[in-house]
């Protein structure tokens, strides 16, 4: 029940300041958004409809079509997300105003809101919905990777606002997706972003010793083979904080200058033994 009232918050938290970016900075400014929520808000420069009713009828009728990707959890999140958004963009409709008449500054604030508030109710478990729902339908249509569909479906959006709100608008609202973007990676990674890295040495035993030593860091050993000289290997491999990365090469460094590391990004850990405590 904690968890559930945790996640919850989030979703709430989320919902409300995803509603500020847009009805604060992206619509006043006469910027739009990619995906349904570029729809939404071109429907209201179009129509005046209410951007938060119409993104509730949008991702109603969506959800209804592609109900069948999500599990059940994730289904009651996502619209509990699309109840909260919804309701947030309606009842800050009247009160949102012009904050600033820099479009850059709009620009800027708009993805960061709008990035965080998503990033929150994907923490939380939620989704953003309608997007979603379509990538998953082209994926399933036309074989196309969920990364790929959305990345589609945001440049059709915002290639078909230039009409409605011209081409240097359109401009800066690509910005306001890419702000968005890396907003959302912030918020669901943090500060704890990960990454592996691969140690290759001719004195394996000394360079653990060393990382274990200076760094309290536990490693895994890896059983490898030279593909050219057919010479057996142990091969290091650890996951630390990207923060870390600096003091670990450093010792590898002091150990053995002729080590091969490698070091990769890692985007989802599970598994309580590669918790930093």
């Amino acid at each position: 029940m904690r968890k559930l009232i945790k996640d919850i918050l989030f979703i709430m938290v989320g919902a409300l300041i995803f509603a500020v970016g847009v009805n604060f900075f992206t619509i006043p400014n006469h910027l739009s958004e990619g995906g349904l929520l570029g729809i939404t808000i071109i429907a209201h420069y179009l129509f005046d409809w209410s951007p938060g009713v119409v993104n509730f009828v949008l991702n109603a009728v969506l959800i209804v079509v592609g109900y069948k990707f999500f599990e059940k959890k994730a289904f009651v999140y996502t619209l509990i997300s699309i109840a909260a958004c919804s309701g947030f963009l309606f009842l800050t409709e009247d009160i949102g105003r012009r904050l600033t008449n820099d479009t850059l500054l709009a620009s800027l604030f708009a993805g960061l809101l709008v990035g965080a508030g998503i990033g929150f109710i994907f923490r939380a478990g939620g989704t953003s919905g309608g997007t979603t729902i379509l990538a998953r339908l082209t994926t399933q249509f036309f074989g196309w990777s969920i990364g790929k569909s959305i990345l589609i479906i945001d440049i059709i959006v915002v290639a078909g606002s230039i009409f409605i709100i011209g081409l240097e608008k359109a401009m800066y609202t690509l910005l306001i997706v890419y702000v968005g973007a890396k907003a959302i990676d912030f918020i669901v990674e943090g500060l704890d972003e990960r990454v592996a890295v691969l140690i290759i040495s001719n004195t394996p035993e000394e360079v653990l010793a060393g990382i274990t030593h200076k760094m309290s860091r536990g490693l895994t050993v890896l059983d490898g083979r030279g593909g050219y000289t057919g010479q057996n290997k142990e091969v290091l491999y650890i996951v630390i904080n990207k923060q870390e990365i600096v003091q670990l090469k450093n010792t590898i460094k002091e150990i053995d200058e002729n080590a091969y590391v490698t070091v990769h990004n890692v985007h989802e850990m599970m598994g309580k033994g590669y918790k930093a405590s």
